[in-house]
């Protein structure tokens, strides 16, 4: 048997339980993951919520989770590369990462690098290869200015830095409480809300901003455009309703998912060119509580979920 996360309807985090299965066996080219980790994610509160049904339907009981890293404990018939016991990062196609055991394609993993922690390596997939993908969008290059909105979230802060290794100066709104951290990280903060643009002026100087990277929604898309930011230059993962209205982009983990952009990610963390800050760790049995966490938005980097 092993644990997982399941829910029977959609709703809010109360619908959520953690409740006992098969353990699940892998098929032809599948692995069968021993779970160390895994993180959550906003777009799977969405989908629980109901709110991307038309994009995402839900077969109930339905299962939870995309990012996942642990330990190969099986492997399905001509899976070659890896072995019993090898440390992975993946993904599941079918949200069954929240659980102690998940089967993933062997296309959908990749070896976890030695310095990589467990709680790091859980947090990429989703928030990493989205801020991949946007980054790319907005064709980053060194010498850019780079404002990223909302710098001090999951995926923000992983494209604020992703575009300061492409050679960018980066600038990113976040909370005063967040200034000092997105420092630390060669960031140039500075506070969001009403004024914003005029204190990115302020901060980008007579260079101006060069590319916009949305993370947060709430007219950040108009904010880029009011700084005189090209809109084939901004890309928004937030604002469903801009890339129609202003003709800017909107790639995000689709644009930018796969094996090969998860070693890259983890590559970068491995030689420390990459950050990933872990906000809070939860055991799997309060996973509800995690996402209530996450729902604040007061979280700088990864909420985790660890099962052992």
């Amino acid at each position: 048997m092993t644990k997982a996360v399941r829910f029977e309807q959609y709703g809010g985090t109360e619908v959520l339980e953690v409740v006992e299965i098969e353990r699940p066996d892998p098929g032809p080219g599948q692995v069968r993951i021993e779970v160390v980790a895994s993180s959550i994610n906003p777009g799977e509160a969405k989908v629980r919520d109901g709110l991307l049904e038309s994009l995402f339907p839900t077969t109930f009981p339905s299962g939870e989770g995309s990012d996942l890293a642990g330990r190969v404990s099986a492997l399905g018939e001509g899976v070659q590369g890896f072995a019993l016991g090898d440390e992975v990062i993946g993904f599941s196609d079918d949200r069954s990462a929240h659980a102690t055991d998940a089967v993933v394609p062997a296309e959908n993993l990749v070896p976890k690098p030695e310095g990589v922690t467990w709680e790091q390596a859980a947090s990429l997939n989703v928030a990493g290869t989205t801020a991949w993908a946007a980054v790319k969008a907005v064709a980053v290059s060194p010498g850019d200015v780079v404002v990223v909105a909302g710098a001090a979230g999951g995926v923000g802060l992983i494209a604020a830095q992703l575009a300061k290794v492409a050679g960018a100066t980066v600038i990113g709104t976040a909370r005063e409480a967040d200034h000092g951290f997105l420092e630390s990280l060669g960031i140039v903060p500075v506070a969001y809300g009403d004024g914003v643009a005029e204190r990115i002026r302020e901060a980008a100087g007579a260079a101006g901003v060069d590319a916009f990277i949305d993370t947060y929604g709430s007219g950040n898309v108009e904010v880029g455009l009011d700084l005189g930011v090209a809109p084939e230059r901004i890309d928004t993962i937030a604002d469903f309703e801009a890339p129609a209205k202003y003709g800017v982009k909107a790639d995000g983990s689709a644009a930018g998912a796969g094996a090969a952009t998860l070693r890259e990610l983890a590559a970068l963390v491995a030689d420390g060119s990459l950050s990933i800050p872990i906000d809070t760790i939860y055991p799997l049995e309060r996973v509800a509580e995690a996402y209530d966490h996450l729902a604040t938005k007061h979280v700088v980097g990864k909420i985790v979920l660890r099962m052992e």
